[in-house]
């Protein structure tokens, strides 16, 4: 079944990565890479796996909200050490970095753009 309208318009026109189906369909590899170049980051398979449980979680949640994400990858990376390793592998947070990395939209709360900042 057709997942966007994209693929309504023009079926078979949008290549999916298999080992990331829940990307969104613009999203590819090459731009996770840049986006952490950019950041000073090499991406590792621990980055990966984080990518692809943000698309898989926001491929299931129609709104996510920060809290209940959260909540998530803790659960999901607690064999390595929870949200404590995310933050220490994603430096600009594990949302709003890994969102950005993973080509999704960060749901509102998990950047605060007033912290540490001079207005």
């Amino acid at each position: 079944m057709a997942q966007s309208m994209g693929e309504i318009m023009n079926p078979g026109s949008v290549v999916r990565d298999a080992e990331f189906p829940d990307a969104p369909d613009d999203w590819t590899r090459e731009q996770a890479v840049a986006a952490a170049r950019a950041d000073a980051v090499t991406l590792s398979d621990d980055h990966w796996d984080m990518i692809k449980a943000l698309q898989d979680y926001f491929a299931r949640h129609e709104k996510p909200n920060v809290r209940d994400l959260h909540d998530a990858l803790e659960e999901a990376f607690h064999g390595r050490g929870g949200l404590k390793y995310l933050y220490g592998i994603f430096p600009g947070g594990p949302v709003a970095q890994g969102c950005r990395f993973a080509g999704l939209q960060a749901p509102s709360g998990a950047v605060d753009k007033s912290f540490g900042s001079v207005q």
